[in-house]
């Protein structure tokens, strides 16, 4: 199965309260892919997962269930379990240090003070996976972090956010079929600020 699957991880905490936070613009991501897809995702080990084929590629949309800190669990988990190499592993997540609904696709590097990617790499124990990290802003008063993230967006936010992830799913597709650095530089020099 494996050069041919790939595994895209959206990051976001499992439950009604948190559905619209900023934390859960992974989720969101895989979500709007899944709808224009016409696929549904099913509960499984760890998380919830979506199947679709792409000009014969089996691609699989994981949402973990373990909670934005704990994603490491479910990636690695379903790596090892559908024999997925490193290099057809992404993971969407959100990213205070961005602009709001600015993305940035990177194919290593660190945690970026990001506790989910921060467990990602020590679960798969390297940095060498490749990540669209979503700008949610950092419009936030000192201590207020955990609210701001946690807290739900608004209306012109969720529909911001509509059209960074057109852009996001089109990189990935990228990804998949034109190689990583190529998607890369499409989708970080699109999205510079003018």
């Amino acid at each position: 199965m494996s050069e041919k699957t790939y595994l895209v991880a959206g990051l976001g905490n499992i439950g009604s309260e948190y559905a619209a936070t900023r934390h859960n613009v992974g989720f969101m991501i895989l979500d709007a892919w899944a709808q224009a897809s016409d696929i549904f995702f099913s509960t499984e080990r760890y998380g919830d997962m979506a199947s679709l084929r792409l000009k014969g590629r089996d691609v699989r949309l994981l949402k973990p269930s373990t909670y934005v800190n704990l994603s490491g669990n479910a990636i690695r988990y379903w790596a090892q379990k559908l024999e997925i190499p490193l290099s057809n592993i992404i993971v969407v997540c959100d990213d205070l240090n961005l602009p709001f609904g600015v993305p940035r696709m990177r194919l290593s590097g660190s945690d970026g003070g990001h506790n989910g990617l921060k467990n990602i790499i020590e679960l798969l124990d390297t940095q060498d996976f490749a990540r669209i990290r979503i700008g949610i802003g950092h419009d936030f008063s000192d201590g207020a972090q955990i609210d701001f993230v946690l807290g739900a967006m608004s209306e012109d936010e969720r529909a911001a956010l509509s059209l960074t992830g057109e852009k996001v799913i089109q990189a990935i597709k990228d990804w998949i079929f034109v190689g990583g650095q190529r998607a890369m530089s499409y989708l970080n020099a699109k999205t510079q600020k003018k």
